[in-house]
């Protein structure tokens, strides 16, 4: 910690012979002490006889500048030392704003010449014949005190504090010049300094800027004597040789860079320099620095020890106080020196002035980050159930406070710090992992591993499509084991009553996740009819769609697993058809035709012709005649009007047996191709 100046003489630089003159009268720059030791009555021994005073004998005058209003208090104390006699100060103060080159110096407006020893001055609490009250000033007004030692001279002079509750203008206690303390110099700021040998040629200029810190418009001269520091005579420019045994002396100045009139400008502070012998002080260092993710090794750099104060000094680095004392193995990349700690590295100061000094720097590791590896668990996305969104930060990695995260999808991107996660609160991603760096306050730095979890969709395993006839409901089942359901329909039970065919849906919960399955009640396909055969009075039915097996019915009453049916009357019979599912049955009407097996076309018109006219009313319908091998020799339709009177081309045809068959499509909703056979015996003459 830098120390504030602890000593400054406050005095301003005139002629020292003229400032016993009002006219030369020594500006008073703040509320500091000041000590002085009059010796003259000046160049003008001014006549007082208007004050208290009478001629001056041994004096000095201030003036000095209210920079608040309030009151003025001072104290003239006389510098003794024991078994001496006691001197008398006198004191009148004049003003405010007068003008020493004109004015007659009578009418002080405070004054005391109480003829005894010891302490005078102003002052609200002391009492007596040597004090006067305060002084009420106001912000701007200057005044001037004259100070006189009756004889005999004091050869110690005398020491001048302020008081009161008015303050007095001065650069250096003005934040807006001097924003920065002055610092003493020395490594402790004590103005003490090391030579290294005794006399040692020393160049005061070095200290300069260290003594300003930073404050502008000040510079500081150096001197041998105090008087010549208070007068700024014989400053030292140059590198001189300097002892152990004397004091030296530093005055700082201040020139205000737009008024140089300013009486400011004036004003001084002073303090003392001393010289010891070394060796220099060096201090002993702890660096610490980053076992990065246990890598066994850090990086630490070796400047940031602080062994000695002084920047300008130069430190070498060894890895051994044995190379320190030879010279050798010096470390050459102090800025990043690889290592393995706890070790120790050893320091040589040498000082501008060639002072030496050997420090140690302990080097450490920071405190290791405590890291575990995690796992995070997140439920499936719907629309892919391989992925999740994963929040990284909330991934319980460590338990040390003030850490930050960085979050990679390599182990290598993690240690190189690249290609860094963007989104670590929204990371979308399948199963797998991912690596976390874990920062400390220091930036050091460890890395482990997320382990990242998809919830599968977990659906229900007795939760089926269901067939059911289109008239029938049926109940859907989502087995239990669920936390809750919620069903397309609004119920929330693990079973739906009641249900149609249709499309529904359920959401199932399972922990925090959610699983959306569909389910169908789809209708039962219906049979048809396909086709029938009628055989005389036989009928043989085709069924097609639906789910065998099939039942037939001519009644919808009875059934059977036969699809033939015999011995039924001529004209309209109802046939039924059912499948598996058992729903309405599907029916249709067919006609058995009348049944003709002889025809005899003598023109007698008895049996003289096949007529299936009155079979008109079916759709599509045709009558065919093939003979005994199978040949079509006759077709009638609705142009011959489904007659056939035995003759083909026009030709009457041979006696003998005939095959015929007449097909149709029922009037029905699938138009059922029914095909009707039989036979005749064909008659003719020949």
């Amino acid at each position: 910690m830098k120390k504030i100046l602890l000593f400054f003489v406050v005095i301003i630089s005139q002629i020292f012979y003229a400032q016993s003159d009002c006219i030369s009268a020594i500006p008073v720059c703040g509320n500091s002490g000041i000590s002085y030791n009059p010796n003259s009555n000046g160049n003008v021994i001014e006549q007082t006889a208007g004050s208290c005073l009478g001629l001056e004998n041994y004096s000095v005058w201030y003036v000095f500048t209210a920079a608040t209003s309030g009151t003025i208090e001072f104290t003239i104390t006389p510098n003794t030392v024991p078994n001496v006699n006691h001197y008398d100060y006198d004191f009148a103060v004049y003003g405010p704003n007068i003008d020493c080159s004109t004015w007659d110096f009578g009418n002080a407006i405070r004054c005391n010449y109480s003829g005894l020893s010891g302490p005078t001055g102003l002052s609200s609490t002391n009492t007596g014949a040597q004090w006067g009250l305060p002084l009420p000033v106001l912000a701007g007004e200057t005044y001037y005190l004259l100070i006189d030692n009756y004889i005999p001279s004091n050869p110690y002079g005398f020491a001048l504090t302020w008081g009161g509750t008015a303050t007095l203008t001065s650069p250096f206690t003005n934040p807006s010049l001097t924003p920065n303390p002055f610092l003493p110099p020395g490594p402790a700021h004590n103005g003490i300094l090391s030579i290294c040998t005794n006399p040692s040629l020393f160049n005061f200029s070095t200290l300069s800027t260290g003594i300003i810190n930073g404050n502008p418009n000040f510079s500081v001269t150096y001197h041998t004597s105090s008087n010549d520091a208070l007068t700024n005579a014989n400053p030292i420019t140059t590198a001189i040789s300097v002892n152990t045994t004397d004091t030296y002396y530093y005055a700082i100045h201040y020139l205000d860079p737009s008024n140089p009139t300013n009486p400011l400008n004036d004003c001084t502070q002073t303090g003392t320099i001393k010289f010891v012998l070394g060796p220099i002080v060096t201090s002993n260092a702890t660096i610490k620095a980053c076992n990065n993710n246990n890598a066994g090794s850090a990086v630490f750099d070796l400047s940031s020890g602080s062994v000695y104060a002084d920047p300008a000094a130069v430190k070498k680095y060894f890895p051994s106080l044995a190379d320190l004392t030879a010279g050798t193995n010096e470390i050459t990349t102090p800025l990043s020196y690889q290592s393995t700690a706890p070790k120790k590295i050893f320091v040589k100061v040498t000082t501008t002035d060639g002072c030496t000094g050997n420090a140690e720097i302990d080097l450490e590791y920071y405190p290791s980050i405590p890291v575990t590896p995690a796992t995070l668990e997140s439920c499936f996305i719907e629309n892919a159930i391989l992925t999740a969104q994963f929040d990284l930060t909330q991934a319980a990695v460590t338990t040390a406070n003030g850490t930050t995260k960085k979050f990679y999808r390599t182990k290598a991107d993690a240690l190189a710090d690249i290609n860094a996660i963007t989104d670590a609160t929204n990371y979308i991603s399948t199963a797998g992992e991912v690596y976390v760096r874990v920062i400390s306050p220091n930036d050091c730095y460890e890395i482990t591993k997320i382990t990242l979890k998809v919830t599968a969709p977990v659906k229900s395993t007795v939760l089926k499509d269901k067939t059911i006839c289109i008239e029938d409901r049926t109940t859907l089942d989502a087995g239990p084991g669920f936390s809750s359901y919620e069903w397309s329909t609004g119920a929330t039970t693990q079973t739906i009553q009641g249900v149609a065919v249709g499309s529904y849906w359920v959401k199932l919960q399972t922990g925090n996740c959610f699983t959306f399955q569909r389910v169908t009640v789809h209708p039962a396909p219906q049979p048809v009819i396909a086709s029938v055969d009628i055989n005389n009075n036989t009928i043989t039915v085709y069924p097609s769609g639906g789910t065998a097996p099939y039942e037939y019915s001519i009644d919808g009453i009875t059934w059977q697993s036969s699809n033939v049916f015999s011995n039924l009357p001529r004209g309209e019979n109802k046939i039924f058809l059912r499948d598996s599912y058992d729903c309405t049955p599907i029916q249709i009407q067919l006609t058995v035709p009348n049944l003709v097996n002889v025809i005899t076309p003598n023109g007698d018109n008895v049996n003289d012709e096949i007529d299936y006219s009155d079979l008109a009313y079916k759709k599509n319908l045709v009558f065919t005649v093939y003979n005994r091998y199978g040949n079509k020799v006759y077709e009638a339709d609705k142009v011959r009007n489904y007659k056939w009177n035995g003759t083909s081309g026009g030709k009457k045809l041979n006696t003998g047996t005939y095959w015929y068959t007449i097909t149709w499509n029922e009037n029905d909703k699938n138009s059922t191709p029914t095909q009707y056979k039989g036979w005749v015996l064909l008659k003719n003459r020949q």
